[in-house]
């Protein structure tokens, strides 16, 4: 098997009969180690393994070795072999050369309309840890030694069906593990050949789009709601309407849109709506039941973080409310566990499964059977659960930590009214008036990380607010990472 550096020598070296061979090498390999390709201190090979792997003699190979080292691009030691120099010879630091010379401008790259207007309000912060970043755990209590110890056991002598690509929704022991857990945790009616293994809730939703949405059909999504539908809505060209958050519960059918074709799909966060916290109740749980039924469309409930609950009684997903009903449940790890570990999971009605477990292998090339065995142990060992148990408590103390700063400082009148105890951030209600993106921004440039509530509107006169993530935060940085932001409002005369 040839090295990076002879397959470098072999596709750069040029036959030149007037030149010798020796020195083609030589200027070879000086050229590699000039513009990077060659980085310092990298080894080159043994000269009689790149003789041979580049069909010379080693004669040629040391005397080029010899060349580089007497002019400083190299250096070796006995019995240790040769290497890149830390820094290149002075004389050729200055020396003009064509690939530094600057590169002509291009032509402007051409994005597709939707492109553009995705990256025009691009959403992901490039900071995704700290207070009070929403949406996040606390990823340093994850139990890592029980996971290392399991994936340390799987790969000692993996199957070989554990390392090459999958088709079947993701690895069966997983699909149960994760049916079982949520027969019991959340109500949910599944077997597991109805789970589908995601890379997160973001494949799952445009899954559920590519499947069932045609361009311009019309998809009913939560106003306020999370950002992550609508961006994925945005790339797969779908007509959006908003289902009104706040005046859902005024009575029969408030909040939806009114006349226009009958949706395809409908975004909703029942348990514990994104972003504003509320509990959407039974009687409009069964109205939006009976209404996708009627017109038949499919319901996506996004079931982020029901799993912390800090008061009352747990509150069961939609999805179980009636046999075989016209729901789509996805779940993600991202909440409970960790982000980085890009797990997620649809429940798909039985008249679904198939369909989308051939279209997920030939989109998306299923993978990390491994990542998927050991999480399927980690839950049916019982460390799943005990890891949610510990979470709740820590994340309870944490909220109470904060609403009481906020009540001491601000009053309760800054807490949003339809807000419930749970989930793993707040919302900070601020006037109507008030820029809160500015607000945010300015708590930014100091440390602080928080979401304007604005932000999570698609039509105008949003309410105004910062969505305060509680649960990755410590409890001795809650107190002083609030001191911060209740200067940044009082800055913005706020408070």
């Amino acid at each position: 098997m040839k090295s990076i550096c002879a397959d470098l020598v072999l596709q750069r070296l040029a036959p030149d009969a007037a030149t010798a061979l020796n020195r083609q090498l030589y200027e070879c390999l000086r050229e590699a180690i000039l513009d990077g390709s060659l980085p310092p201190s990298s080894p080159l090979p043994a000269s009689r393994d790149l003789a041979r792997e580049i069909a010379m003699s080693r004669n040629t190979v040391l005397h080029a070795y010899a060349q580089l080292q007497a002019e400083g691009y190299v250096h070796s030691h006995v019995g240790s072999g040769t290497f890149v120099a830390e820094t290149a010879p002075d004389s050729f630091l200055s020396a003009g050369r064509a690939f530094a010379e600057p590169a002509a401008a291009s032509a402007p790259v051409r994005l597709s309309k939707r492109a553009q207007a995705l990256l025009a309000n691009a959403s992901a912060s490039p900071v995704q840890w700290g207070a009070f970043m929403p949406g996040v755990p606390d990823v340093t209590q994850f139990p890592h030694r029980t996971f290392s110890r399991i994936l340390t056991r799987l790969w000692r002598a993996p199957a070989p069906e554990l390392l090459t690509y999958a088709t079947g929704g993701g690895h069966p022991a997983l699909r149960t593990a994760i049916a079982e857990h949520l027969r019991v945790a959340r109500s949910v009616r599944c077997e597991p050949d109805q789970i589908l293994v995601t890379e997160g809730v973001h494949q799952a939703i445009d899954m559920a789009l590519r499947m069932l949405v045609d361009p311009r059909d019309t998809v009913w999504v939560e106003e306020p709601g999370y950002w992550g539908f609508h961006k994925v809505l945005q790339m797969d060209a779908a007509r959006v309407r908003p289902l009104q958050v706040e005046t859902a519960d005024d009575g029969p059918g408030a909040g939806w849109p009114r006349g226009g074709t009958p949706p395809r799909l409908v975004f909703v966060t029942p348990s514990h709506q994104y972003p504003l916290g509320a509990v959407m109740s039974l009687a409009r749980r069964r109205e939006l039941l009976d209404h996708a039924r009627a017109v038949g469309g499919w319901i996506v409930e996004d079931d982020y973080d029901s799993e912390f609950r800090f008061a009352g009684r747990p509150i069961p997903a939609m999805q179980g409310l009636e046999a075989d009903s016209p729901v789509i449940y996805i779940g993600t790890f991202s909440k409970t566990l960790f982000p980085g570990l890009r797990v997620g999971y649809m429940v798909l009605p039985r008249a679904l499964a198939p369909a989308f477990r051939t279209a997920h292998a030939d989109l998306y090339r299923e993978g990390h059977a491994i990542t998927q065995q050991a999480l399927a142990e980690l839950i049916t060992q019982g460390h799943y659960a005990a890891h949610i148990r510990r979470m709740r408590v820590l994340y309870a103390r944490r909220r109470a930590l904060l609403v009481g700063l906020i009540t001491e400082h601000l009053g309760s009148d800054y807490l949003h009214p339809q807000a419930s105890n749970a989930g793993l951030h707040l919302v900070l209600r601020l006037p109507d008036g008030c820029d809160d993106a500015a607000v945010a921004a300015a708590a930014q440039a100091q440390g602080v990380l928080t979401r304007p509530l604005s932000a999570y509107y698609q039509r105008s006169g949003p309410r105004r607010g910062l969505l305060l993530g509680y649960a990755c935060v410590q409890e001795a940085h809650i107190a002083p990472a609030f001191d911060v932001l209740l200067r940044c409002l009082r800055a913005a005369d706020i408070g």
